[in-house]
């Protein structure tokens, strides 16, 4: 049954609330009445079975942690004898958030009336990706859903500590940028006007630098804002060619020929790809259904193309190592690991290695550009500051030559 969320008053007129099970929103309301409740309010969690009249109660979307904490929560809770509906119950009750509750009671409810906890969790795709569900429903296939649940926490981890290490290594750059620009933005509208008119006043001859900076600042304070306007519609225009699937292939193709960071997107798709698919193999996934699932986790279009190719092929009696072998974009050694995995029976164990290798490649390559970042922009902010130093001071040099 679907699941309501319920606002009400007792006999002595104290706010109730919280979710409960009914038919129907009138079916939720008269039983509210039998428990000697007058109910205010009730909202169906579930947008498929409300009723007329009822509105969809509004969720926020879990973010990985959560969602990490919550498969770890449930795979323990399992692995420990409790009950699917019992554990779902538990782990609604301990909800940090009432978005996070409203959710596990819906998927109890659906549990409840008789679905499967992968159909139940695939009336929330937002939540719970393609490759979660897969996942799931091959534990259930297999009888072993709470050590599935396990082993998909512990793919749910690496993946956020290699998001995260990825996210450190990118803001130290990025906060120099933008204060670099804020600062210059600030001393070519603020300060080189205060400093430079004493110099136009004195009806002097001014040295080069100082006319190009003066013209500069006159520029962006005047036709700043339009300058501003023109670079957020680029951006958005960008946005919208890169939703077409032509622009959006050329860009990403442009992107893997770049020297270090095209190699450093490619290791962090094929990193992506292989660990999904090992974990979806090793949970005893079929191969078609797992390589599926896998290419969804690539943001590569290019990359993505080159796996639904080779899932085509993979269709015809080709082996995943060949196939992905033809167009000699994955990396050689992705494609080492699965030829052995494939001639040795262990494919999950051999493309964990593979995921993990090239993790471990993703890390470094990144650290390795943030150190070479890092000095550069600091060196550009030096030069570009030392030219605007250097324009506002050689008029005063002139001017004490002349009096000297």
């Amino acid at each position: 049954m679907p699941a309501y969320r319920f606002v009400a008053i007792d006999s002595a007129a104290a706010e109730q609330r919280g979710v409960l099970e009914a038919d129907s929103a009138r079916g939720a309301r008269t039983l509210l009445r039998s428990r000697g409740l007058i109910p205010l309010q009730v909202d169906a969690i579930v947008a498929e079975a409300a009723a007329p009249g009822s509105r969809r109660f509004a969720r926020k979307r879990m973010n990985a942690q959560e969602l990490t904490l919550l498969t770890r929560q449930l795979s323990g809770l399992l692995v420990s004898g409790l009950p699917l509906e019992r554990a779902l119950a538990a782990l609604a009750d301990d909800a940090d958030r009432a978005e996070v509750a409203d959710l596990l009671q819906a998927v109890k409810s659906e549990v409840s009336g008789g679905h499967s906890l992968s159909a139940a969790l695939a009336q929330h795709p937002r939540e719970f990706s393609e490759v979660y569900r897969a996942l799931v429903a091959a534990g259930e296939d297999s009888g072993d859903l709470g050590l599935v649940l396990g082993s998909l926490a512990d793919h749910l981890e690496s993946s956020q500590q290699l998001r995260s290490k990825l996210l450190q290594a990118v803001a130290y750059p990025v906060i120099v940028v933008l204060v670099a620009v804020a600062v210059i933005v600030l001393l070519l509208t603020y300060v080189v006007p205060q400093v430079v008119g004493v110099f136009q006043g004195a009806h002097q001859k001014l040295p080069l630098l100082t006319v190009l900076l003066i013209a500069f600042s006159s520029f962006l304070r005047q036709w700043g804002w339009l300058l501003s306007a023109a670079l957020v519609g680029g951006l958005v225009a960008l946005r919208q060619a890169l939703r077409l699937p032509g622009p959006r292939a050329a860009f990403d193709a442009s992107l893997l020929r770049l020297p270090q960071l095209g190699r450093l997107l490619r290791g962090l798709d094929t990193a992506r790809f292989a660990s999904t698919l090992a974990i979806l193999t090793a949970a005893g996934v079929p191969i078609l259904r797992a390589l599926q699932a896998a290419i969804d986790t690539v943001s590569n279009r290019v990359l993505k193309a080159d796996a639904q190719e080779a899932l085509a092929l993979l269709r015809e009696g080709s082996s995943l190592a060949s196939a992905l072998a033809l167009h000699k974009r994955y990396p050689p050694v992705l494609i080492t690991f699965i030829r052995l995995g494939e001639q040795t029976g262990t494919l999950p164990q051999m493309l964990q290695r593979a995921a993990n290798q090239h993790a471990q490649e993703v890390q470094r390559r990144a650290f390795t550009l943030v150190t070479i970042l890092e000095p550069l922009l600091i060196l550009g902010m030096g030069v570009v500051v030392l030219l605007i130093v250097l324009a506002v001071m050689m008029p005063i040099i002139q001017m004490n030559n002349l009096v000297k």
